[in-house]
């Protein structure tokens, strides 16, 4: 996304619709639709057609899903979605349903493709090859294959296997491939995509981050009004993001919470009392309940029992800070009617397609709010994606430090002590985390990793020879991971020298620690955190 054109206006009004067969890539066929600039959403295969026109999309795309179109049961869409003048692009299983939907043959012949293939261009200067090589790799993933296109289509690539792997029809703007063209192993599958959207429908490029910030400012200044707003800032990019944009709409109607439990990593606390502060000029309550935490957690190794300490004294002290709020306000307590939450986009699609109503329940991301405790949320980023956010945050101003987060676990630093948790034992982690980000910083390795959870195994000791002198220390795990999702994970393949260099400062410099080893785990079947 780039910087916003003169004239704002409604990008998702006429939405790109991504039409979800169960495939695991309709996601990324949404941030795909985005990278081009066109704003997208994700919609069941269920969705009635009468629903998904009423929606007034731009263009609509079938994804691919594991099913056979000719399995009793199997996902389908009404005809007459092909004939509402719609442009429509199918993706391997939705190609498959085009065609038998409109006449074409689709049949089991025996030519399965699976992985990279070969994909031969028969028209290059089609609407969705033009510029592209006549032979180029795409990523096949399908039993099924089309041996003939529907009357009115034409043929304009195939395989060694398949005859039919793409085909297209200007005149109804109704275009289909046989591949994955969202993946990476599609090499032109960005270009491909993006003829589609430009060429076979006609769209204009226009959803950038400054739309971004225009349309939700005034969609919050509509929502809110002249009520009041709370925030729970939990230090990560999420809340943060969610916030900055909330204080821009509605200045200092708006009070963020900070709940200090003790259980964050090094500097973050003053990243969002100073920093995040001085980049917004939002009103901050810092409540300092490390103690309470503390106190709570003493005697508690079951990581289960620790998250559920953790939520419900979170749950507290937030209930206290809204109460003292209200307080403050005196007379005008009532106004204060609107929690601010950074619900982003997949979480929406995950849950169902989420209703954004006024009852918090206790999977939200606040921290798990009791059922009794009734605002109206305000979602800001909940069109969203993560990178996404990411790039809204740095428009706002907000420094790189807060921006750039890795993502990190709501019971913080408490789930990363495997065994008892301390204020030793977390001083001790802290310092290890401190080091470990400080040399992969000085690497160039921020944006590298996903995320790299730093473990403390504080009921393990382990035999270490340190000044000459026997000893028995601590281990400390590094679980550096990259991911686009976090769904699926695999470990990061450092630089034997900047792991050389964490592990050397972390033995040498935080007390009690003689060992430094390494998670070689992907996920699955690990997790990325350990507890």
């Amino acid at each position: 996304m780039s910087a916003a054109p003169p004239a704002a206006h409604d990008n998702t009004a006429e939405p790109v619709l991504v039409v979800d067969f169960g495939a695991q890539y309709a996601q990324l066929i949404a941030r795909r639709v985005r990278e081009a600039r066109v704003y997208s959403e994700v919609v069941p295969s269920t969705m009635p057609v009468a629903e998904m026109l009423a929606k007034n999309p731009k263009a609509i795309i079938l994804s691919g899903g594991p099913s056979s179109v000719y399995e009793e049961g199997a996902p389908t869409v009404d005809r007459s979605l092909f004939e509402a003048g719609v442009p429509v692009f199918g993706m391997c299983y939705g190609f498959q349903l085009m065609a038998t939907s409109l006449g074409g043959t689709v049949d089991n012949s025996g030519a399965r493709e699976y992985g990279r293939t070969p994909l031969t261009v028969s028209r290059p200067g089609s609407t969705l090859f033009e510029g592209t090589p006549a032979e180029q790799p795409v990523w096949m993933s399908h039993g099924d294959a089309c041996s003939a296109a529907p009357e009115g289509f034409t043929v304009t690539a195939s395989t060694d296997v398949v005859p039919v792997a793409a085909f297209e029809n200007d005149e109804k703007k109704l275009y289909g491939v046989q591949y994955h063209p969202e993946v990476m192993h599609s090499t032109h599958g960005q270009q491909v995509l993006e003829h589609f959207l430009y060429r076979g429908a006609g769209i204009q490029p226009t959803w950038t981050t400054g739309n971004v910030i225009e349309e939700q400012v005034a969609a919050i200044r509509a929502q809110v009004g002249t009520k009041r707003a709370i925030c729970g800032l939990s230090g990560g990019v999420d809340s943060a993001v969610a916030a900055a944009l909330v204080q821009k709409a509605i200045g200092d109607q708006l009070t963020c919470v900070y709940v200090d439990h003790g259980l964050m990593r090094k500097g973050e606390t003053e990243q969002v009392e100073k920093d995040f502060v001085a980049a917004t000029g939002v009103q901050l309550k810092v409540v300092d309940a490390q103690e309470r935490f503390l106190s709570a957690l003493a005697g508690v190794s079951d990581p289960e029992t620790k998250r559920k300490i953790i939520g419900r004294e979170f749950i507290r002290v937030f209930e206290q800070a809204q109460a003292e709020i209200v307080a403050e306000a005196g007379a005008e307590g009532e106004d204060v009617a609107f929690l601010v939450q950074g619900t982003l986009y997949p979480d929406v699609v995950e849950s169902g397609g989420g209703t954004g109503t006024a009852n918090i329940k206790s999977h939200h991301n606040v921290g798990g709010l009791p059922e009794d405790l009734e605002f109206e949320l305000v979602e800001p980023l909940r069109q969203l994606f993560k990178d996404e956010v990411r790039m809204v945050g740095a428009e706002l101003g907000l420094p790189d430090e807060i921006v750039q987060r890795q993502p990190f676990p709501g019971p913080g630093l408490g789930i990363r002590i495997v065994g008892e948790v301390s204020k030793e034992r977390l001083d001790l982690l802290r310092e290890a985390d401190a080091i470990a980000r400080e040399e992969l910083s000085a690497a160039g390795l921020d944006r590298e990793i996903w995320q790299c959870p730093v473990v403390l195994l504080a009921d393990v000791r382990s035999v270490g020879v340190q000044g000459d002198g026997r000893t028995y220390g601590h281990p400390i795990v590094l679980r550096p991971v990259s991911s686009e999702d976090a769904m699926t994970a695999d470990w990061s393949r450092l630089p034997y020298d900047v792991l050389g260099k964490i592990s050397t400062r972390i033995t040498n410099e935080v007390d009690d620690v003689n060992r430094v080893v390494l998670d070689i785990t992907s996920k699955p079947p690990g997790t990325i955190e350990w507890e």
